[in-house]
Formats: C-alpha cells, structure tokens, sequence
C-alpha cells in the first residue's frame, strides 16, 4: 500500500483524527499540546498519529491536505485545521459541535 493511500485510509477510518508531533500524554511541540488539550476539553475520543516517528506520513501529508504545518486535524474525512484554527474554533463553541457530531456517527 503506498503511504498516500495509507494517509486516506487513516483519515476515512478515524472520525477524529489528529496528526501531531508526539502524542497526547506527551506532545512534543506547544502547538501539538495545545490542539490536544482542546480536544481532550470535548471529552469525546480521537485516534492520533504521531509524525515524527512515521516520517514519511510527515513527508507526504501537507501534500494530501494542502495544509504545509502540524499539528492537522482531521473530523469525519474533512481537515479542520491546524492549532490556531482549533483553538479558535473551540473559543467560539463551533469545534465542540463537531467533536459531538462526529462522536455521534462513530
């Protein structure tokens, strides 16, 4: 399977999807920290992949989403954004409405 398609199916498998630098217990940037404690703040699950140990999903991902940096966020197939998107998102009640609706259809 080539890493693109394994990128796809990452995605379409996983009604919330983070690709972030480390994982949730232990983030290794601000920005991956950030997108994660606004996420767990939904109290919904989400699935993860950490980039920095699977360097070719890290090569090939800003390809796929269009979007260049990490952390990105992926909710039921369709990329949200990165930390600043998410953040302000979950400020204004808008990512929690999601999180719901996607916890909802997994």
């Amino acid at each position: 399977m080539s890493i693109e398609q394994t990128i796809k199916d990452q995605i379409q498998s996983n009604s919330i999807l983070l690709y972030m630098k480390g994982n949730p217990d232990a983030p290794q940037c601000g920005f991956s920290a950030r997108a994660t404690q606004v996420l767990m703040a939904c109290g919904k699950r989400f699935a993860y992949v950490d980039i920095l140990s699977n360097p070719e999903i890290r090569a090939n991902l800003p390809q796929i989403s269009n979007w260049p940096t990490f952390p990105q966020l992926f909710i039921n197939g369709e990329l949200i954004g990165g930390c600043d998107i998410i953040t302000e998102m979950h400020e204004k009640g808008e990512l929690q409405a999601l999180v719901d609706k996607a916890g909802a259809d997994a």
